[in-house]
Parts: C-alpha cells; sequence; structure tokens
C-alpha cells in the first residue's frame, strides 16, 4: 500500500495503516518465535529482561527486543499514558528534531511518525507541517506502545535494585500499595535524561524557601505565575520553553538571566550525527570519545530558533547577557538576585540549569551505586579539558553493562544495562534521543539475545542434538540396485 497525492483529501486513517502494519510486521517475521529456556529461582519465576521505563527507549527496546524472539517487561512508575516527559515536565511546543526522522520506527516505514501523521490527515498537512507538535508526538508513542503490543507495567515504582552472583538481579517494586521483589537475568535502565541522577542544582538556591523557585524540570502549574516578576537562570531550550510557558501564563515580565555574553549560535551536535559516529563512538580511542563529547558540551548547543522566537515575540521579555547568577537572598516575598549586572528584584526564579549524574538523587540505585566504574577512574583529560558530565558518567561495557569498580566486589552488577543518557561518552547519544534510538535499541537487543545463548550454551547444544524433526520421510526417492546400475553403465559403455 503505497501514500499518494490522493491521500492529501482522503487520508487512510490508523485501522488502513494499523492493517498495512500488521502484514509488514508478518512479512518481516516480527515478533520472531521464543527460544530462550525459562527459569525459576526460589520456586518464582524469572524473567528475561525487565526494563526501567517505557518511555521512547524502553518502547523501541523493546520492539527490537521482540524482533530477536525475547518479550520483556517494561516497568515505569508513570500512570498509564503519561510515561516520559512529553505530557508532563516538557514545555516546548514542537520537538527539536527534524520532522523526517524515524525515531523508534526500527527501520519499517508503517511505524514511523510520518505514516501515524499522514493515515490522519494527508499528505498535504504532512507537507505544511514544521516541526512535530509535542503533545502529537506523546500520542504517537501512546500508538506506538499499543500496536507493537509492549508489555508495559504502570505505576510500577522501582526501589531497590540488587545484582546476585547467579547472574539474577533482584528488582523490588512497589505497585497496588505493595512490594514484592521481581527476578530478571538482564535489567535495563532506560530512565531518560535524568536516568542516573536528577535535577543540576546550583548552590546559590540552597537554603531559599522552595515557594520561590522551580527547576525548569519540575512539575508544576505555570499559571501561578500570572502577575510576577520571574527570572530564569539560563538560555537553553528548557530555559527558553520555560520563559515563554511563564509569559503565555500572564507573567508581569520575565528576565533570562544569562551567563554568557551571548547566545550560542551553532548547534554542534547536529555535525556529530553521522552513520560512522553513530555505530562507532564504542570504537574509538578514550582520548577522541572524550574530545569530541566534551567538545559539544563546552560549545553548548543553543536554543532552538522557534523557542527563542517564542520568547522575544514578548515585550515584557528581557534577555540579560553576563549576568551569571551570583547569589539569591530572601527578602520578605521578594528574591534579590546578584549578577554582575546588577540586582534583580524578583518573585520567582527558575532554575534551568539541566541535570546531573548524581546517584545520591536515585535512592533506588543505592546499593550498586557506589560498585559502578565510573570514567573518573578510566581517563584523565589534559588540562583545561575537565568536564564534571563526563568524569561521571558510567564507564560501560560493550553492550551499555555496568563494570565493577573494583571487580569481584559486585558480582552480576554486569547484568544491569545503562541504555540512558549518561551512555553517551561510552556509546554516543543512540540511547535516547530520537536520530537514533533505534540503532542503539537494535545494538543492545542482539548483544542480548548472544549473551542468553552464551549463558545457557549447554541447553542450547543439548536440544540441538535431541532436535529429531524429519526433513525427509523416504518417500521422495526410490533406491537403486548398485549391481544393475553397475552393468547397465557398463553396456553403455560398449554401445
Amino acid at each position: 500500500m503505497s501514500i499518494s497525492a490522493s491521500t492529501a483529501s482522503q487520508p487512510l486513517g490508523l485501522a488502513a495503516l494499523e492493517e498495512r502494519l500488521r502484514d509488514d510486521l508478518l512479512t518481516l517475521g516480527w515478533p520472531a518465535k521464543a527460544w530462550i529456556p525459562s527459569f525459576t529461582r526460589n520456586d518464582q519465576p524469572v524473567h528475561d529482561v525487565i526494563v526501567i521505563g517505557a518511555g521512547q527507549a524502553g518502547l523501541a527496546l523493546s520492539m527490537a527486543l521482540k524482533q530477536v524472539g525475547i518479550t520483556p517487561v517494561l516497568l515505569d512508575k508513570s500512570p498509564l499514558d503519561l510515561e516520559g516527559p512529553w505530557a508532563t515536565t516538557a514545555r516546548m511546543e514542537t520537538l527539536r528534531s527534524p520532522k523526517e526522522l524515524t525515531g523508534p520506527a526500527m527501520g519499517i516505514a508503517s511505524l514511523t511518525f510520518r505514516a501515524w501523521f499522514i493515515a490522519q490527515f494527508g499528505l498535504q498537512a504532512w507537507t505544511a507541517l514544521d516541526k512535530i507538535p509535542r503533545l502529537q508526538w506523546m500520542d504517537y508513542l501512546r500508538w506506538y506502545r499499543r500496536v507493537t503490543q509492549a508489555d508495559v507495567r504502570n505505576s510500577h515504582e522501582v526501589l531497590a535494585v540488587r545484582p546476585q552472583a547467579d547472574g539474577v538481579v533482584e528488582v523490588d517494586v512497589r505497585a497496588d500499595a505493595q512490594i514484592r521483589t521481581w527476578q530478571t537475568r538482564r535489567l535495563v535502565l532506560a530512565t531518560g535524561r535524568d536516568g542516573l541522577g536528577g535535577a543540576q542544582l546550583p548552590a546559590f538556591v540552597q537554603g531559599v524557601d522552595r515557594r520561590f523557585w522551580a527547576h525548569s524540570s519540575d512539575e508544576m502549574d505555570y499559571a501561578t505565575l500570572a502577575g510576577k516578576h520571574v527570572g530564569v537562570v539560563g538560555a537553553g531550550a528548557s530555559a527558553m520553553d520555560s520563559a515563554a510557558t511563564a509569559l503565555e501564563n500572564a507573567a508581569a515580565s520575565v528576565d533570562m538571566l544569562v551567563r554568557r555574553k551571548e547566545l550560542p549560535r551553532i548547534n554542534k551536535s547536529k555535525g556529530s550525527g553521522v552513520p560512522g559516529l553513530t555505530h562507532g563512538q564504542y570504537l574509538l580511542a578514550d582520548e577522541w570519545k572524550w574530545r569530541i563529547r566534551h567538545y559539544i558540551n563546552a560549545q553548548q548547543v543553543p536554543p532552538p530558533h522557534g523557542s527563542t522566537l517564542r520568547v522575544s515575540r514578548h515585550a515584557n521579555a528581557f534577555f540579560n547577557f553576563g549576568c551569571a547568577v551570583q547569589s539569591v537572598e530572601q527578602a520578605g516575598d521578594k528574591l534579590h538576585v546578584s549578577t554582575p549586572g546588577g540586582v534583580f528584584v524578583l518573585d520567582f526564579l527558575i532554575i534551568s540549569t539541566g541535570f546531573a549524574i548524581d546517584w545520591s538523587l536515585r535512592p533506588e540505585f543505592s546499593d550498586i551505586a557506589p560498585h559502578v566504574k565510573l570514567w573518573n577512574t578510566r581517563f584523565t583529560p589534559e588540562a583545561g579539558d575537565e568536564d564534571a558530565e563526563l568524569s561521571a558518567s558510567p564507564d560501560l561495557g560493550p553492550l551499555f553493562e555496568f563494570q565493577e569498580n573494583t571487580p569481584g566486589q559486585q558480582p552480576g552488577l554486569d547484568h544491569i544495562h545503562c541504555f540512558c543518557y549518561p551512555a553517551a561518552l561510552s556509546h554516543g547519544t543512540v540511547s535516547g534521543d530520537i536520530p537514533a534510538i533505534s540503532d542503539g535499541a537494535r545494538k543492545l537487543a542482539q548483544g542480548l539475545a548472544s549473551l542468553f545463548y552464551r549463558d545457557d550454551i549447554a541447553q542450547h547444544f543439548a536440544q540441538l542434538q535431541s532436535y529429531a524433526e524429519p526433513e525427509l520421510d523416504g518417500t521422495e526417492w526410490t533406491p537403486a540396485s548398485p549391481a544393475e546400475r553397475v552393468q547397465a553403465l557398463s553396456q553403455s559403455q560398449r554401445i
């Protein structure tokens, strides 16, 4: 079934697209037949793969695992249809990625956002579309989950993770007001941008009453900022989105407090988006891995064009450059924010300083945190190239697995795989961002399949030996008499 210009006036509809998808999956043999032996431990089932997180990374990995005959269970603490940041803490009007990127579609045309959009709104609407609206992307992911039949358990909060010496990872999970321990042979953390930490909070907000400030990643009602003088610390994409949301909710004014003398203009990360790096980051020498990631970090990613205009079109928005925040003091119901450019008297402050890898913010990982090998024990950068984010990044193995800081102290740690943003230094941006999420999911899924086969090799060999399905039943030929054939051939040679 092809999409033609007639689709512009007569969209196919989701039912037709889903029928096309079913045929595509059947043609591709998706999902593959299950092949891993089942296990129990302490009379309880052991899952093959549990994934923490059912956002786009977890969903893509689920689809990739099904291609190799593995069906994972995805645990997500969010309620149904609110997985990931898109409908909760994200505030951009549209995605920053080009609409043409195929994202988690795993190379299946009928599973792309483009196919989903055109089926409902037509080709003409797709052509007119600039960027994908944020909430529409969330709708697409909800559809993706349904049509790929991902096994997602919502409102399941992971409380603790304990790898065991026998290769099983125990996971304490709270759901329905009860806590029980799940068991899995492989655990994947698909926990997003703040996957091993949380909001990065500068020292100047310590001690400031929480009534007067929020981080840009916090869930909050921006309508409460109506009539207030608001400051936004930072000038990245999230800072612009937060500032615009405050302005659109009738803030009296918004002052952007920007450390730099001007905004960066070029998104250097776009310049690195080539297949060679997507598939080859892990194979680079440490010096080059660090050099590339640190260069992108140091240059900083500029806020999107549209997000910046979304702020600047308001007459009560002010871009204050060279205004790094030095201190914040409460004075009654006001904040006095000191900067090199002067003291700003504000009603509320939004901190948009990104995320930090900080294990103390993720108590569910407290059992493994002391044992995870980090890049700061693997590599020492040259003077001037120090980078706190990179130093704190986990030093991952070839399949995103954690490695022990001291070998032997935490057996089974390598059965936990880090498929979230902190994997970027080891593997590149293949574990969360839209452009290469299918590549990362496929790499991890195929790797996990090989690990399962290796670990169960004795059983698979025994199964091979006992395999007895006949290819032939003996009726496919008629036996000849060798003596008669020899005589016949001899006679034919004399003629």
